[in-house]
């Protein structure tokens, strides 16, 4: 009775189902994302992908002085508000966050807009990113609006706004771009990376029109005793978001300088600048979306670990925080152990059927390694940011990146994009260790070497034996599916039967 009533109270949990509807929706919109890609790389080339992606650190920038730390900020203070029955200030809060987020974000777009030749000049030192970088300013106030709202939502425990906000947004710029490209082939016009950058625009657009309607028809629950006045609440934000701001600014900062470096670290290498661009191209738009596909769930679960961290540190409830981040991060080691094994297995696949690029599949099969270690990092660093320890955190990222830096300099120019793969998977490693050894400071981690690393090795080699065995006697002799088609079987069968053994191993025990 006792075990059914506590699995009740774990369905009913809204942290669980603010996780569900998040995942669901990164599922969705990854899938998304990941036919778009395709689709880009075979419309503007690998080339026009590394011009599309050069324009994002200075979106990383924007975003990380006007936008993420004010988002987090509402997401924390609406937590603690909401606890229990009573949400006293929540709505204030977000009034009071949105105005700050958006004022902000305006005079940067500005900024953006006007300085966009010298910093296509002589920071991307791409003068064809002046006219994307115009475009994408346009959509930073776009996006401090729906990303507050978002805070809100995921402050009081309710995601399914979010989710479908981020749903929507997808499903706009993808067939935005698409009708466009569209159009522009039909009326034999030049096919450029600024129709992405449209697409990004439009799809900003509509996630702020679906946001807006359904916070102004969601019912107030800021109650009558509410104490909270704006200089007040501004102060409050402030308070938290300027070091935030200052410590993602900082790292934005090095990840802006990281971004534009590897190309021109191959120019020294040998490559010229096309040669260069195409390769960023490839590793930024086509590898790295296949490695970060599985994080859809993990980075869920991180977005809503803050929040749930808060409100029971508020409430002094470090039990709670502790089996929050022992499971979590049992399941980030299974799903990392599990995608690695997939990625290793068919990355060569991936790439050349997906993309027709034997490079990007070289790339996926070096990077497969880097699974655990990236979604494992990401969910503990949001429990220590939840834990209030956004220093330890900024610290421990700056180490990462300072270290990724260093082989870009000194290892891309003496073996290529390979030097930089290595510089990833030793820097995302340090960072994990760093994360794990902090948390383990401040809560208590359970964790067993055999149940959470050897057993899903274990599982993740069975299910490609498996798959493998069942593909070469049954798949390729009695059936005939496209090579899309017969990878997508694969991958599926692979995740199948890793839970399926993993679920009868605990039933055996």
């Amino acid at each position: 009775m006792e075990k059914s009533n506590s699995l009740s109270t774990l369905f009913k949990s809204p942290f669980l189902h603010a996780t569900f509807y998040l995942t669901a929706a990164g599922f969705l919109c990854r899938l998304l994302g990941f036919f778009y890609r395709i689709f880009l790389s075979n419309t503007i080339g690998a080339e026009g992908m590394g011009i599309y992606e050069l324009i994002f650190p200075i979106y990383g920038l924007c975003h990380a002085i006007s936008v993420s730390p004010i988002q987090t900020a509402i997401s924390k203070f609406t937590a603690e508000e909401s606890r229990g029955n009573g949400c006293i200030n929540t709505r204030r809060t977000l009034h009071a966050g949105l105005f700050l987020s958006f004022s902000l974000s305006c005079f940067l777009a500005f900024l953006v807009w006007s300085g966009s030749d010298f910093i296509a000049r002589h920071f991307l030192f791409e003068s064809r990113c002046r006219s994307l970088l115009k475009i994408m300013a346009v959509s930073l106030p776009l996006s401090s609006i729906h990303s507050c709202i978002s805070g809100y939502y995921y402050g009081i425990k309710k995601a399914g706004i979010p989710s479908l906000s981020q749903l929507t947004e997808q499903i706009v710029r993808v067939s935005s771009v698409y009708l466009l490209i569209t159009v522009a082939q039909t009326n034999q016009l030049p096919i450029t990376p600024i129709f992405a950058v449209y697409g990004l625009l439009l799809g900003e657009a509509a996630s702020v029109l679906f946001s807006t309607l359904s916070i102004c028809l969601t019912k107030n629950t800021d109650s009558k005793r509410a104490t909270a006045i704006w200089p007040m609440q501004l102060k409050n934000i402030l308070f938290l978001a300027i070091p935030l701001s200052l410590n993602r600014l900082m790292l934005t900062f090095f990840q802006s300088i990281e971004s534009v470096s590897i190309p021109t670290s191959l120019r020294l290498y040998g490559m010229n600048r096309t040669t260069a661009l195409e390769t960023y191209g490839v590793f930024t738009g086509m590898s790295m979306h296949f490695i970060l596909f599985p994080a859809a769930i993990t980075n869920s679960l991180a977005v809503m670990l803050l929040p749930a961290v808060s409100e029971a540190q508020s409430q002094k409830n470090n039990n709670r925080i502790s089996h929050m981040a022992s499971t979590s991060l049992r399941f980030c080691l299974t799903i990392g152990i599990l995608f690695t094994g997939i990625f290793l297995v068919y990355g060569e696949d991936m790439g050349t059927v997906v993309f027709h690029n034997s490079l990007a599949g070289s790339y996926i099969t070096t990077l497969s390694w880097l699974c655990p270690f990236l979604y494992v990092s990401t969910t503990i660093g949001s429990i220590l940011n939840g834990l209030g320890k956004t220093k330890t955190t900024f610290f421990h990222n700056m180490l990462s990146l300072c270290l990724r830096i260093l082989f870009i300099l000194v290892l891309v120019p003496r073996m290529g994009m390979y030097g930089y793969l290595l510089g990833i998977l030793v820097s995302q490693l340090l960072l994990m260790m760093l994360h794990l050894y902090s948390c383990q400071k401040q809560i208590l981690l359970t964790f067993s070497v055999f149940s959470d690393i050897i057993k899903p090795i274990f599982c993740t080699a069975a299910a490609l034996l498996i798959t493998k065995f069942l593909s070469i006697r049954i798949l390729q002799v009695y059936f005939s599916f496209s090579p899309l088609i017969e990878l997508g079987i694969h991958g599926v069968s692979v995740i199948f039967l890793f839970f399926a053994i993993l679920y009868l191993e605990h039933v055996r025990k």
